[in-house]
């Protein structure tokens, strides 16, 4: 409704691909955004970047993508970052509240399968092993249970909490189904958290965003994927992430817009043109995955339109491409 509104009244065309800062952004004007530990970096970067450019305020947590939902779908923020799309449950909260959004993909990720820099036994892992492992009920305790030839040592795993984009989309393209997973798994949503496990236990096993992954390779080693029988290893990167080989484990990271603050709050709708005019350069900045120019170019001619809903069914998708999810939004 919100967006018909909007559409009415004529102010789809406050929303330009490109902006002036003017004095109508005042001091103490202040942007919220919450959500993904994953896109957080990415946006703390451009939040930065904006605020020294503005002087305009911008907040941004790391609640998880689901407890940003939480937030977003209260009215309480004005963007969520989220490393997966949203949920029918969180459809159907911001329906009830009257919140309509703008889905707008931002960048790659690739989510790495870690091991301890000590491990010298793996050198792959296909779908099939990780699900062994990472399913629920599994009972994988040790090493040589996924491969007998692999050593005898306890298996200590580390991964994102429930409430994690990461751990649903994890669960999604390994298990067959989001949120199911074992539980018997040392979890956070600070994936700060999650590289101290893995890197200070020889048989530690963990996934996370590739970015972080980067920023402690010293420490730790990422596993080539076998997606499925008969095909090569790929091991992450931002060229495998970037041109697809790289599966079932590259995804896209999303921004959440509240639409109407989109329309009726200049700051909002000049920061999220700040945000996708600076995207190439930030993304790659915090090493994550930039897209290529000319779907940048779709998702800023989507959000000067408005387009309010979803491209996806409440539920996450592999391997979908940008164009698609914004197609879908009628």
């Amino acid at each position: 409704m919100q967006a018909k509104f909007i559409k009415a009244l004529g102010l789809a065309t406050l929303v330009a691909s490109t902006f002036t800062i003017s004095s109508v952004y005042a001091a103490d004007k202040i942007i919220k955004i919450d959500g993904s530990s994953t896109v957080y970096p990415i946006t703390e970067a451009v939040a930065e970047e904006f605020q020294k450019e503005t002087k305009i305020k911008v907040t941004v947590g790391e609640s998880g993508t689901g407890g940003g939902f939480k937030k977003f779908c209260r009215g309480e923020t004005d963007i969520s970052d989220a490393s997966r799309p949203i949920l029918k449950k969180e459809i159907d909260a911001c329906k009830e509240a009257g919140i309509q959004y703008i889905e707008l993909p931002i960048a790659y990720d690739g989510l790495t399968v870690v091991v301890n820099i000590k491990n010298d036994w793996v050198k792959s892992l296909t779908v099939d092993e990780l699900k062994k492992v990472w399913s629920s009920g599994s009972s994988v305790k040790t090493w040589n249970q996924i491969n007998p030839a692999y050593p005898n040592k306890p298996l200590a795993l580390f991964g994102p909490g429930t409430a994690s984009g990461t751990f649903d989309y994890f669960t999604e393209a390994i298990n067959g189904k989001a949120k199911s997973s074992r539980s018997d798994y040392t979890p956070s949503e600070d994936d700060n958290v999650l590289v101290q496990g893995v890197s200070s236990n020889v048989g530690g096993m963990g996934y996370f965003g590739l970015a972080y992954y980067e920023e402690n390779k010293d420490k730790l080693r990422a596993i080539p994927i076998v997606a499925k029988a008969g095909a090569a290893a790929v091991g992450p990167s931002a060229e495998t992430v970037k041109n697809g080989t790289y599966q079932p484990l590259s995804r896209p990271l999303f921004i959440y817009v509240n639409a109407t603050a989109a329309a009726f709050k200049p700051e909002v709708k000049a920061f999220v043109n700040f945000y996708l005019k600076n995207a190439p350069k930030l993304v790659t900045e915090v090493k994550y995955v930039a897209l290529p120019d000319v779907d940048y170019v779709a998702v800023g001619d989507h959000f000067k339109a408005l387009k309010a809903g979803t491209g996806f069914n409440g539920t996450s998708e592999v391997g979908i491409k940008i164009v698609d999810i914004l197609s879908r939004v009628k």
